[in-house]
């Protein structure tokens, strides 16, 4: 999985790479090699916000975009929502992927079932 990760007025420090790449362990080994992700940092300009601190990513799939968005008073903490939230999206996603597989499979052998008691009765 490539993971870009961007500093909107904020610099994007080592510690923060670090972090993110040990955070999204999980999720990279869930999906594909040719998946992109790209996750955006930046700072509410308004002081009033007390969840200043705000974390966006969006993951490119195949034939689907997942994207996720967290705001805390820490940058770091922002981070972890994120990445959890992006987890919970990715793992729905793929559970909904092997859900329609087994019950394609399923209709495939009950159709080729049919099909075989069909051609072993003898028509009349």
């Amino acid at each position: 999985m490539q993971i870009d990760i961007k500093g909107r007025n904020v610099p994007v420090t080592d510690s923060i790479r670090a972090h993110a790449q040990r955070r999204l362990t999980k999720v990279e080994r869930q999906v594909s090699d040719l998946a992109r992700l790209e996750i955006e940092i930046f700072k509410e300009p308004n002081p009033r916000v007390a969840d200043r601190h705000v974390a966006e990513a969006t993951l490119y799939l195949k034939g689907v975009t997942l994207r996720a968005r967290d705001a805390s008073p820490e940058m770091l903490h922002s981070l972890n929502l994120m990445v959890d939230d992006l987890a919970r999206q990715v793992k729905r996603h793929r559970d909904k992927l092997r859900h329609r597989r087994e019950a394609h499979a399923a209709a495939a052998r009950q159709a080729a079932r049919t099909a075989g008691r069909s051609a072993a009765q003898p028509s009349v």
